[in-house]
Order: structure tokens, then C-alpha cells, then sequence
């Protein structure tokens, strides 16, 4: 651990600190109809789109609100519609334009169609194939980049609906779904995307639809090399915290990540909307400590990781074997764990845009998590199981730990004897239910399906014939190769994408399970919350009085923190101590 490596995680906190307040305030403005410098420019788009897609307006000219059910079902068949497309168009991309390698419709199998669509779809961005080697780059741009952009502009919509329930009073509506996906595409995601990529364009990022290149090497062996629109696809991926990169190296890759200075730009990227959305949260409600306190917790809970990650990737592993010869113990590992990074980033680099990465949902990576030291790889695997809250990503991470902060307030609401109340809303039985029931989905989605793929065999014979059990797809056996099946689940249900690759995933069971699991991730986490949501803009608010526990300062906070902790602590950590824990204590 380097006085440089410090300087440069505080100087990407610095940043992002800077940047909190001013895109907090204008992604309120944006949510809540009012009028920006952007209004001019994008302001006619917006209105056009309302009117080919048939949202209907108000006397006022605004789209008419929404209950909570209606926005639900407006989220599930946008959702449901959007698979079907990116699914078609895998199946059909022979007959697609921009496809210069040729790639044929046998290259995506209907069981990797299906995980890739659902994956896409619900903002997981998991990728169980080489994506330079299987999708044409019509199927790259019309397809997974759109998907970038629609998937992340719903999560931000989701998490402002929720707000919008502890803001309002006595309604019966929380907004409409097709305004707020509209209004975060154009006036968010799009704009700060195309300067994102002119940005990573000037660092060597490249962009191009040329068809791959073929060289050869000093050595005398040929070699391709890959290309095509990697710069706009990038952009929107760390932007949207999506994750799915367009090479499967991801931001390893020199023509996705080519400078120290482009790795702190697409790590910037991923925490900018996630932080910025706790002070459009407190702009809301109409009190900024509010989102102040949870930008501290959240602040609190990255750090604790990063600490953690680079401490033991910089200590390095304790014993290396060499030619049958013991390093033991206190003789650490020379200069750091340095497998499976790349030497132009370093340790502390990999290590903050690790927790980064799994702190938001994005699931980009510049260094190989499977390389990481057993307890290095298990922030980011905790960071996942903790639910995406730690800034999470582009809208989950705020309606995440607002399901937390319910529970912190109930929990001091027991303690104290009295009916819990946050932001002068009452909490009761329905929101406490409906939180509990998103935790407990998410818990056993990632459990059951990690311990019958360490376990079940597969059905023998047809479409699902395989050697042996799922566990037999890992590279490494015992408790690193759980490790590998426990994180791709937890990576799954958390809409992360990261993994550690030493699972082979692309098989007819992951694939499917895989993708079930991110369809219970996703939308069996939202339904409960946006009911929460509709059940709390019903809600009179309650004047503040003497027993009122606040929910702005230090002591909340430190509530929060401890609440975060403890449900993903006892959640989870029978199944991390048969994994990286013991791994590290075989060392």
C-alpha cells in the first residue's frame, strides 16, 4: 500500500464528491418536468416521442401519472418486449447488416439467446460467450448498446418512482413509466454519454464498423485482430453501470481501456449517476440531509472495501510453491499480487475499480477477479450479496438502501417502543413485508441455485447432456471452485455481470438458471418496492415531534451501516466460509 496508490483512490472519491450536488440537482429538475438548459435543444424530442408512442397528456401538457400497478405493468411488458427483440435479433443476425466476420445464426445457441436477452434487459450485462467471436456488430449496437441505455434509464425511473412515494402525500399515483424512462434516456444517459466517448475516443479507445484485421506477428504467426464500435458502447456501459464490454477481456482489453487516464474516466463513469441520485433524493423530499446521510453510508461501506481489497492484493498470497520449495507465511508476495492485473493499472487501480465495480452494479472489469487473493476476491463477491447498495447501480443502488433504511427504522422503532416513521411517513406492516420479501428473494435465488449447481447432476441425455454435475464446469476444485459457482449466482440475482471466469458458464444450465436467476433479481426485488412505493404516497405525512428518531445524522447512519452488515453477514457467510474464507485459511 503506496502513498500514490492512496492519492489516486482520494483523488476518484474527489471527483465524484464534486460532482454529487450539481448532477443530483439536475436529475431531479430533469424527473420532475421542470425546465433545463437542455429543454431547448431536447425539449421538442421529448415531446415528439410522447406522441408516436401514445402517452397520453394532461391539461398541463405533462404525461399522465400512473398507480404503482400501472407503472409495474408498464415496466414488465417494456421489459418483456425489449427481451423478445434482442433475442430475435441474435437468432436472426446472418441476415442482419454490419456483420463483416459472417458470424452465422449457429454462433447464438436459443439457451445463450436466452441468458444474453435477459442478462441485457435487467442491467446484469453477464456475458457467457467470447463477444467478439459471436455478435455481429448490428447485434453489438441495435442490440446490447440500446439495451445499455433502456435497462439503466428504467432502474433510474424506478428508484425516482420510489422517491417520489416518500415526497408525496395522499395520491394514488407515483409517476409514469414511459415519461421517466424518456426523460432519463435524453436528457441523462444520451448527452453524458456521447461526451463520455468523445473523452475515451482521445485515449486511443477505438470505434469503427472495419472488418477485423489480420496481421502477422515478428514471430511469424498470423494473428486477428479485433475492432469495431467499442468507444460508444463503452460510454454507456460504465455510465449505466451495465458492465458487458466488447471484448471479452472487457476493460482489461487496450482498445476498451488503453490509459490510466481513461481507467479513471470509466470508473468515474460508474459511481457519477448512482452518488449524484442521493442528493436528487434529498432535493425530493425536500431536505438534502437526507441524501447526505446516505451518500455517507454508502461512502463508509466503499471504503471499507477498497481498504480491504488492496491491503491483501498489495500483501500478496502468503505461500507460493516454486519447484516444490515453500515460501511460507511472513515472507509476503514480492511488489503484490500482480496475476491476473494489467501492469498499466497497478494493484491499487484494480483493486478500486474491483469494489467500484461490484459496489454499483456495472460488473466491468480492468483485472481478473478470479485472480484476486482469497479475501481480496471476497469484497467484491460481499460487495454483490450486500444488494447493490454501496452507491449500487443507475437507480438500484438508492432504491436498494432506501429498502434498508426502512428496516433501520423499523428495527429503532422496536427498540424504542414506538411505530416507526422516515421522512414523516409511518412504517408499518405492508412496507416492512415488502422489503422483507425483496431481501428473502434475492438470498434464496442466489443459495438454492449455487448449492444445486455444486451438487445436481444434469439430466442425462438430449439438449441438457453433459459430463457430471453442474461443479464439474469449474477449473479449480474445492473450495475456489465454489467460490467460482457462488459468485456467478450472486453476480446473477444482483444484476452485477462480473465474475470470476474460471467457470466455464456457457452451457444449457447456466445459461438458463443464470438467466432465471437475473430475472428474479430484478423484477422480484422492484414489485415489492414499488408497491412500497404506492403504498407511501398514499400515506398522510406526520408532523415531527419529540420521539421522532432522526433519520439525518451520524447515529442513523452508524443504524444503517450495521443493518447493511449484518443481513448480508448472516445471509450469507455459512456459504463464504466453505469459500474464500477457508480458501484463505488453507494458505
Amino acid at each position: 500500500m503506496t502513498a500514490n496508490g492512496w492519492l489516486q483512490i482520494a483523488l476518484f472519491f474527489a471527483l465524484i464528491l464534486a460532482c454529487t450536488k450539481p448532477l443530483g440537482v439536475f436529475i431531479a429538475s430533469v424527473m420532475e418536468g421542470k425546465r433545463t438548459f437542455l429543454s431547448p435543444l431536447l425539449g421538442p424530442l421529448e415531446r415528439l416521442t410522447y406522441r408516436v408512442c401514445g402517452v397520453r397528456l394532461d391539461a398541463e401538457g405533462q404525461p399522465e401519472e400512473q398507480t404503482w400497478t400501472r407503472y409495474s405493468a408498464a415496466l414488465l411488458a417494456f421489459s418483456g418486449f425489449s427481451a423478445v427483440l434482442l433475442y430475435a435479433m441474435q437468432r436472426m443476425q446472418a441476415w442482419l447488416p454490419f456483420n463483416p466476420q459472417a458470424f452465422s445464426q449457429n454462433n447464438v445457441s436459443p439457451d445463450l439467446a436466452f441468458n444474453t436477452s435477459v442478462s441485457f434487459t435487467t442491467n446484469t450485462n453477464w456475458q457467457s460467450y467470447v463477444p467478439e467471436q459471436t455478435l455481429s456488430y448490428f447485434v453489438q449496437m441495435a442490440g446490447l448498446t440500446v439495451h445499455n441505455f433502456l435497462s439503466a434509464a428504467a432502474g433510474l425511473g424506478i428508484a425516482v418512482a420510489l422517491v417520489r412515494g416518500f415526497a408525496r402525500q395522499s395520491v394514488k399515483t407515483i409517476g409514469n413509466f414511459w415519461a421517466d424512462l424518456t426523460r432519463a434516456t435524453l436528457y441523462v444517459l444520451l448527452p453524458a454519454s456521447v461526451i463520455a466517448a468523445l473523452v475515451l475516443c482521445s485515449q486511443g479507445v477505438i470505434q469503427n464498423l472495419s472488418a477485423y484485421t489480420t496481421v502477422t506477428t515478428l514471430e511469424g504467426v498470423k494473428q486477428v485482430i479485433a475492432q469495431g464500435p467499442v468507444a460508444s458502447q463503452e460510454a454507456i456501459k460504465m455510465l449505466g453501470t451495465n458492465g458487458g464490454g466488447f471484448f471479452n477481456a472487457n476493460s482489461a482489453h487496450p482498445f476498451e481501456n488503453p490509459t490510466p487516464f481513461s481507467n479513471l474516466i470509466e470508473m468515474f463513469l460508474i459511481f457519477l449517476i448512482p452518488a449524484a441520485l442521493t442528493y436528487t433524493f434529498g432535493k425530493m423530499v425536500r431536505d438534502t440531509r437526507q441524501g447526505w446521510a446516505l451518500f455517507a453510508a454508502m461512502t463508509v461501506l466503499w471504503l471499507g472495501g477498497v481498504v480491504t481489497a488492496y491491503y491483501f492484493e498489495q500483501k500478496g498470497t502468503p505461500m507460493l510453491a516454486k519447484a516444490g520449495i515453500a515460501m511460507q507465511a511472513d515472507a509476503a508476495q514480492s511488489g503484490g499480487n500482480m496475476e491476473g492485473k494489467e501492469t498499466r493499472f497497478g494493484i491499487a487501480n484494480s483493486a478500486l475499480f474491483a469494489t467500484a465495480t461490484t459496489d454499483a452494479s456495472c460488473g466491468a472489469v480492468n483485472a481478473m477477479h478470479d485472480s484476486f487473493t482469497p479475501l481480496g476476491g471476497l469484497v467484491p463477491l460481499f460487495n454483490i450479496q450486500l444488494g447493490e447498495v454501496v452507491f449500487g447501480g443507475v437507480g438500484a443502488g438508492l432504491y436498494g438502501m432506501l429498502m434498508f433504511a426502512i428496516l433501520a427504522v423499523f428495527i429503532s422503532g422496536l427498540m424504542v417502543g414506538r411505530t416507526p416513521e422516515y421522512l414523516g411517513k409511518k412504517i408499518e406492516q405492508k412496507e416492512v413485508k415488502m422489503a422483507m420479501i425483496a431481501m428473502l428473494v434475492l438470498a434464496a435465488s442466489v443459495l438454492l441455485f449455487a448449492g444445486a449447481s455444486s451438487v445436481a447432476p444434469f439430466v442425462k441425455g438430449g439438449y441438457w447432456n453433459a459430463p457430471g454435475p453442474a461443479a464439474a464446469n469449474t477449473n479449480n476444485p474445492g473450495a475456489h471452485g465454489l467460490s467460482e459457482i457462488l459468485y456467478a449466482y450472486t453476480s446473477a440475482t444482483g444484476n452485477n455481470g462480473s465474475a470470476l471466469a474460471g467457470l466455464n458458464a456457457n452451457t444449457p444450465w447456466y445459461n438458463v438458471t443464470l438467466g432465471l436467476a437475473m430475472l428474479i433479481g430484478r423484477f422480484l426485488m422492484l414489485l415489492p418496492l414499488l408497491a412500497v412505493a404506492g403504498s407511501l404516497a398514499a400515506k398522510r405525512q406526520v408532523p415531527v415531534s419529540a420521539g421522532t428518531f432522526p433519520t439525518h445524522g451520524p447515529l442513523f447512519v452508524g443504524l444503517l451501516i450495521g443493518v447493511v452488515i449484518i443481513v448480508g453477514a448472516l445471509t450469507y457467510f455459512p456459504a463464504l466460509s466453505l469459500g474464500p474464507i477457508v480458501e484463505h485459511l488453507m494458505l
